[in-house]
C-alpha cells in the first residue's frame, strides 16, 4: 500500500521532519513561504498539508473544488491563520498541537519581564555601541518584580504555566481575566484573584501579560484607552498574538511614558515590525521565539504527525479543532 502523500509547508527541526519522511511520502518545502496559488494547487496533489502560522489556509484554499487533501495538521497551537469553518463545511479535519509548547512561551513572556523591569534592553545596547561608561549608582535603575501583580489575560495552558514560573522566582501575586474562570483548584493553587474585565485587570496589573487567542473578539484589546488604565510604572507583555495590541496606541503611551516598558515577542504584521517601535528604549522586542526550543519545536513536529497518524489509520485525531 503506498503512503499518504504529505506537504509539510516548512522546515521542521530534524527529528520530527525525519519520522514525516519515514512514515509518509513527504514533501518539505525548503524555500520561501509558499503563495495561495501553490497551495490550491498542492490541494489537488496531496492527502494532507502541514502548516504553520502565517500560511493563509483561507476558505478559498479549503474550497479547491476537487480537493484530494483531507488533514490540514497545523504545526502550532494558533489556528487562526486556518479558516476552521471553512475546513468543516468542506469536510477536511483540521488539528493543532496544544500543550507541547506552553512551558517555553512562558518562560519568553518571564524572559521579557526581566528585560524591561531591569531594562536590560537600554544596557546591552549602550555595550554594543560603546555609549557605556561604566558603573554609576544611578545608572539603568529598574524596578524589581518581586510581590509585584502580575496581570494575565488569558488564563490558559501559557498563562498558568507563567503564573506557576512567576510565583516561584518572584513570589508574584496572581490576578487575571479570560472568558471563563479557571478551576477553583486552580486558582487556590496560584492563590489566583479574577477580574472580570479586561480594563478591572489593566488597573491593577504591575505587568499585564497577554496569553488570549488572537480573533475579532480580542482584536485590539489593549487600545489607547486601556494603555491609559494602566499604571505608569506597569509593563506590557505579549507571547500570544499581535493583533492583541494596537501597535500605534503602544508606541504613542511608550512615547509619553503612559507605561513603563512593553515586550513584545509577536506583532500585528509579522514579520514586519511597527516602525515607531524600533527606536524605542523602553520596548524589548524578539522575533517570535516563544515555542524555539530543539525539546519544544521537535515536539511540535511530532504532535502535528501524531495527528496525521490518527487520521490515516481511521482513528480520530487527538488535537481535532475541525
Amino acid at each position: 500500500m503506498s503512503k499518504p502523500k504529505i506537504l509539510v509547508t516548512r522546515r521542521w527541526p530534524g527529528a520530527a521532519e525525519d519520522y514525516v519522511r519515514e512514515h509518509y511520502d513527504a514533501t518539505i518545502n525548503m524555500g520561501e513561504r509558499l503563495s495561495k496559488d501553490q497551495l490550491i494547487a498542492a490541494m489537488h496533489e496531496y492527502d494532507g498539508i502541514c502548516p504553520s502560522g502565517g500560511d493563509k489556509i483561507d476558505a478559498e484554499v479549503l474550497g479547491t473544488p476537487g480537493a484530494r487533501v483531507k488533514i490540514v495538521a497545523n504545526f502550532g497551537v494558533g489556528f487562526e491563520h486556518i479558516d476552521v469553518a471553512a475546513a468543516k463545511a468542506a469536510g477536511i479535519v483540521a488539528t493543532n498541537t496544544p500543550d507541547v509548547l506552553s512551558d517555553a512561551t512562558a518562560d519568553i513572556a518571564i524572559l521579557l519581564m526581566l528585560m524591561t523591569s531591569r531594562r536590560a534592553y537600554e544596557g546591552e545596547q549602550q555595550v554594543r555601541t560603546g555609549t557605556w561608561r561604566g558603573w554609576g549608582a544611578r545608572h539603568l535603575l529598574g524596578q524589581s518584580l518581586d510581590g509585584k501583580v502580575l496581570g494575565l489575560f488569558g488564563m490558559g495552558r501559557i498563562g498558568q504555566s507563567a503564573a506557576r514560573k512567576a510565583r516561584s522566582a518572584f513570589g508574584m501575586r496572581i490576578a487575571y481575566h479570560s472568558r471563563n474562570r479557571v478551576a477553583s483548584e486552580i486558582e487556590q493553587e496560584l492563590d489566583a484573584t479574577y477580574y472580570p474585565s479586561l480594563e478591572a485587570l489593566a488597573e491593577v496589573s504591575d505587568v499585564l501579560s497577554l496569553h488570549a487567542p488572537g480573533g475579532p473578539g480580542t482584536h485590539h484589546a489593549v487600545d489607547a484607552a486601556l494603555l491609559k488604565q494602566m499604571k505608569p510604572t506597569s509593563i506590557l507583555i505579549n507571547t500570544a498574538r499581535g493583533t492583541l495590541v494596537d501597535e500605534a496606541a503602544l508606541v504613542e503611551a511608550l512615547k509619553a511614558r503612559t507605561i513603563w516598558a512593553a515586550g513584545l515577542d509577536v506583532f500585528e504584521k509579522e514579520p514586519v515590525v511597527h516602525s515607531g517601535l524600533l527606536d524605542l528604549p523602553n520596548v524589548a522586542l524578539l522575533p517570535h521565539l516563544g515555542s524555539a526550543t530543539i525539546e519544544t519545536r521537535v515536539a511540535m513536529g511530532m504532535r502535528a504527525a501524531h495527528n496525521l497518524d490518527a487520521f490515516f489509520a481511521g482513528q480520530a485525531p487527538p488535537d481535532r479543532i475541525a
